[in-house]
């Protein structure tokens, strides 16, 4: 079960959730895809050697080597885009990353003085850009390439804005 789920409180639903953009992945993917062709290329260029009569082990190993680092520098990628979680509730802002370690950030949506969307050129092109929650007397919380941030500050608005009739009505 992921985090968010266990850590609602009583009469608390998730409303909204939100991801890292794919664009998270591009350079872990580039970088492994460098490291694995590398690698293919030294176990082809080994093994053909081998058969020639001219065996190293040492290019055999350094290719598997290269391969087996480019396939974990793309499992990193796809880790921190899969356990970084984003959630907004009738309640809360909630924000957890990390894999091995965590880092969980719950602003409850009564104590959000802003949300702040950053987009460059190519993150508003692709739908990514970089969302600041500011509590009341906090300090700002910055997550970068968030995929349609706009959205996502749209709905924590929309609560706020929600919270605050149901208060006025109240």
């Amino acid at each position: 079960m992921s985090y968010i789920p266990k850590t609602l409180i009583a009469g608390e639903t998730v409303l909204y959730r939100a991801r890292l953009h794919w664009i998270v992945l591009l350079w872990h993917a580039l970088a492994g895809a460098v490291l694995v062709v590398a690698g293919l290329a030294i176990l082809i260029g080994a093994a053909a050697a081998s058969r020639a009569g001219g065996a190293s082990p040492a290019a055999m190993i350094a290719g598997g080597v290269l391969a087996v680092t480019g396939g974990a520098v793309i499992l990193a990628g796809i880790l921190r885009r899969n356990s970084t979680e984003i959630a907004v509730t009738n309640k809360r802002v909630l924000i957890k990353t990390g894999f091995f370690g965590r880092k969980t950030i719950e602003i409850f949506l009564s104590k959000i003085e802003s949300v702040v969307v950053d987009e460059t050129f190519m993150g508003k092109s692709l739908g990514f850009g970089t969302v600041t929650v500011r509590g009341t007397g906090g300090t700002p919380e910055r997550f970068d390439r968030i995929g349609n941030p706009l959205e996502f500050r749209r709905q924590v608005q929309a609560q706020i804005e929600g919270g605050v009739s149901q208060v006025r009505t109240a």
